[in-house]
């Protein structure tokens, strides 16, 4: 004899997918929470750095032109810490942390001749007149070298910006960041390079 208690009920397909259904929502918000959680909590200016080839070796031979006309060769700001930060105009990061760089040229004008010397290399052939009313809106009055042919971008291999690299007073590549720096970090890790050489 067979108990009927035991036996399968047989539900219609409609039936099933009700009781599912509240479980794969629940499932689908509890992902969907967490991501947001990830998103939110992520920190868009935090400083990541890159393994690149050039770390710790001489920077590349590098040159563009500067606002008024005359050539920058990187190889020349030997006896200098030198910082090139590579921007563009349009570039919300590079906006973000614009303030930043002020900030950080500030401090390293503070310091008289050991501060370090910062760049921008305006990437991407954008037109002169653009850059410089940028940095006459935002402020900024550190050179600015136009590499309108890519080369100096391509030495660094830049890709995309902000990125940020560092060069000792030997022309030794010390350090590269791939996305939005804070003058304390910049500060800080230059201050932390000079102590160990």
């Amino acid at each position: 004899m067979t108990d009927l208690a035991d036996a399968p009920v047989d539900e219609p397909d409609g039936a099933h997918r009700r009781r599912v259904a509240p479980f794969v929502a629940l499932a689908v918000a509890v992902v969907l929470a967490g991501l947001f959680v990830v998103l939110a909590g992520a920190d868009p200016a935090r400083n990541e750095t890159a393994d690149t080839q050039l770390l710790d070796r001489p920077a590349p031979a590098a040159s563009g032109e500067l606002a008024d006309g005359t050539t920058f060769d990187l190889s020349r700001r030997k006896g200098s810490w030198v910082v090139l930060n590579f921007f563009t105009s349009n570039c919300v990061p590079c906006r973000r942390e614009h303030p930043e760089l002020l900030q950080f040229a500030e401090q390293q004008s503070g310091l008289g001749a050991v501060g370090a010397e910062l760049y921008t290399i305006a990437v991407g052939g954008e037109p002169r007149d653009v850059v410089e009313d940028y940095f006459a809106e935002e402020g900024g009055d550190w050179p600015v070298v136009f590499d309108g042919d890519g080369r100096f971008s391509v030495a660094f291999g830049v890709s995309k910006v902000p990125e940020t690299w560092i060069i000792d007073p030997d022309g030794v590549v010390r350090g590269r960041v791939i996305s939005e720096v804070t003058a304390d970090f910049l500060s800080n890790r230059i201050q932390l390079l000079r102590e160990q050489t």
